[in-house]
């Protein structure tokens, strides 16, 4: 089994008790766990209209986490590029790897990240800017390049930076789009894992090499809750499954402490939706999770794996970076 990179996920998200300010500090105190324990990269992730996600502007937190630390890789995972102008994105991660250089790195997600009405207001009424995804990314490609010194519309700062680009996804669409453009590809396996395998499967057997990647590079990204027991360790995950739930019900919430059982606990409708959702979720102590990973890694074969932390209690949320580096390190050393 080849050696994986292991990273990690931050949606800022606020717990029961705190607020937006505080969220925003505990994503600080997991960027710099993160750069403690080897991890490769943090990324952020843009969503709106969410009161419990502080990640809404997306790259101004990551000027702040960057900030914060020394040398962890920090992005966006991702960037709704359909949201914004391609040539705006161009010229606040050009500032990003400008202030932070060989740093900074750009993951591309094609959805709104939020609902269809806030999806209006942030794209002016124009839905259709979904249906030109591949040729933002394109452009964006081209305002980062130093080719583009002869553009009449040029980023500065940006052009000649050449910022690593990748695509993100939880469908196949996106799988054949990172195939065709060369470039790596991140699956949300931590909340839409149906397609995982599917998309993998397409990803590299359609890939094209480019100047970014000569060969394909697949990360998944996967709920991954470690404690000292297997007993505490399903326990703290509550909090994960409680989340999902009220995403499910559209009762959002503070993420909140564990429970002794799922609140969802014998109504089978939201039981199944919930599982479908987490189904890549591994809980457990180091042991348990040496075996269930290496397992996963084993069938899917990614170049990296990007955990998710929604623990409630804070000190264990940041011994939980320590322990997932130590499972990663058990098992590249098998």
């Amino acid at each position: 089994m080849k050696n994986v990179k292991f990273s990690t996920l931050e949606l800022a998200t606020v717990v029961k008790g705190d607020n937006l300010a505080g969220a925003m500090a505990r994503t600080v105190e997991s960027a710099q766990a993160s750069e403690q324990y080897g991890f490769e990269r943090i990324w952020l992730a843009e969503h709106h209209n969410m009161e419990y996600i502080a990640s809404s502007a997306t790259s101004l937190l990551i000027q702040h986490v960057a900030s914060q630390t020394k040398q962890i890789r920090v992005g966006s995972g991702g960037i709704m590029l359909p949201n914004h102008a391609p040539l705006v994105i161009a010229e606040q991660f050009g500032t990003l790897e400008t202030l932070f250089p060989g740093r900074v790195e750009i993951g591309l997600g094609r959805a709104p990240g939020t609902d269809q009405q806030t999806a209006m207001a942030l794209r002016r009424n124009n839905l259709n800017t979904s249906f030109y995804f591949k040729d933002d990314v394109q452009a964006l490609q081209q305002y980062l390049s130093a080719d583009n010194h002869t553009s009449k519309v040029r980023a500065f700062p940006g052009e000649g930076l050449e910022i690593p680009l990748w695509i993100l996804g939880s469908s196949t669409d996106s799988a054949y789009l990172a195939a065709e453009l060369g470039l790596p590809y991140a699956f949300a396996a931590h909340f839409a894992p149906a397609m995982l395998g599917q998309a993998i499967e397409i990803y590299r057997a359609n890939f094209k090499a480019s100047e970014q990647l000569q060969e394909p590079y697949v990360l998944i990204c996967a709920n991954v809750i470690p404690a000292n027991t297997n007993e505490e360790a399903q326990l703290l995950s509550t909090s994960l499954f409680n989340m999902f739930c009220g995403i499910i019900t559209n009762r959002r919430a503070p993420l909140s402490p564990p429970t002794t059982e799922p609140i969802y606990a014998g109504i089978a409708e939201i039981e199944q939706a919930v599982q479908s959702m987490v189904s890549c979720t591994f809980i457990g102590d180091t042991p348990t999770l040496v075996s269930e990973l290496s397992e996963f890694i084993a069938r899917y074969q990614p170049d990296e794996i990007m955990t998710t932390n929604y623990i409630f209690d804070n000190q264990k949320r940041l011994d939980a970076f320590r322990l997932t580096a130590d499972i990663f390190q058990k098992i590249n050393n098998n």
